[in-house]
C-alpha cells in the first residue's frame, strides 16, 4: 500500500539579516554624512562624496536615507533623540522621568539639565551647518522653522507641567516660564557659553540646573533634603 508523502513545508523567510544589514548601511551613511557636513559644510558636501565615504553607491544612498536634505533631517532627528532612530519627544526616556518625578527641584537637576546638555552637545554642530545652509535652501529653512516651532511647544508643555504641580515661582506666568526655558534650551545659548566662552559642558549642565531652579521655582525650604546635603 503506497503511503502518501507530504511535500516539505515552505520555509519561513527570515528578514532579520537583511534588516540588520540595512541598519548597518544607514549607520555608515549617517556617520559619513555627519563628518563631511561638519568638515565641509552643506553646500560643498555632495551626494557622491557621502556615498564614497560610506563605501556605498549613490543609488543605495538615496534608497537608504534619501536626498541630501533628508539626510540632514535624519541626523538632526537622531541627535534630538539621542538614538539611532528618531524618537518623538514625549517618548524619550528623560521626558518620562521628568514627568514622573514628584520633586520639581530633583526633576530639573536630575533629568532636565543633563538631558538638555547632552542634546545640545549632539545638536549644536549640526545646527551651525543648518544656519549656514538654510538661507539658500527652502527645504532646510522649512526644517529649521519646524524645529523651532516644536521647541517652543515642548518648552511650553514643560512649563505647564511645572505649573500643574504648583511648582512655578509665585507671580511667574506659564508663558514667561516657557520663554525662559526656550531661550536657555537653544544651540545659540549653548554655543555662546561653551564654544565662545570656553565653558566645559559639564559646567554648563550644573549652571543650567541652578539657573532654572532659581528662575523658575520657589525658594526651597532650608530643611529640604537637597539643602541639607549641600550644607
Amino acid at each position: 500500500m503506497s503511503r502518501s508523502v507530504k511535500p516539505p513545508g515552505r520555509r519561513r523567510y527570515d528578514a532579520s539579516g537583511r534588516k540588520a544589514a540595512a541598519r548597518e548601511t544607514r549607520r555608515a551613511i549617517l556617520a559619513a554624512a555627519r563628518r563631511l557636513f561638519l568638515e565641509r559644510g552643506y553646500a560643498r558636501t555632495t551626494m557622491t562624496a557621502i556615498a564614497e565615504a560610506a563605501a556605498v553607491s549613490v543609488e543605495t544612498l538615496y534608497l537608504a536615507v534619501g536626498p541630501k536634505a533628508a539626510i540632514v533631517r535624519y541626523l538632526v532627528e537622531t541627535s534630538l533623540s539621542g538614538s539611532e532612530e528618531p524618537v518623538p519627544a514625549p517618548e524619550r526616556d528623560w521626558v518620562g522621568e521628568f514627568t514622573a518625578e514628584p520633586d520639581p527641584w530633583r526633576k530639573i537637576r536630575l533629568h532636565a539639565a543633563p538631558a538638555i546638555r547632552e542634546l545640545l552637545e549632539r545638536l549644536a554642530p549640526l545646527w551651525a551647518v543648518l544656519l549656514e545652509a538654510a538661507p539658500g535652501d527652502a527645504e532646510l529653512r522649512s526644517l529649521m522653522e519646524e524645529l523651532n516651532g516644536r521647541r517652543v511647544g515642548h518648552m511650553r508643555l514643560m512649563a505647564q507641567h511645572l505649573a500643574h504641580q504648583s511648582a512655578l515661582r509665585s507671580g511667574l506666568a506659564v508663558d514667561t516660564a516657557a520663554d525662559i526655558l526656550w531661550a536657555m534650551n537653544s544651540t545659540e545659548f549653548y554655543g555662546l557659553l561653551v564654544r565662545e566662552r570656553g565653558w566645559d559642558p559639564a559646567t554648563f549642565e550644573l549652571w543650567l540646573a541652578d539657573a532654572w531652579i532659581r528662575l523658575l521655582l520657589p525658594d526651597r525650604p532650608e530643611s529640604a533634603p537637597e539643602n541639607r546635603a549641600r550644607a
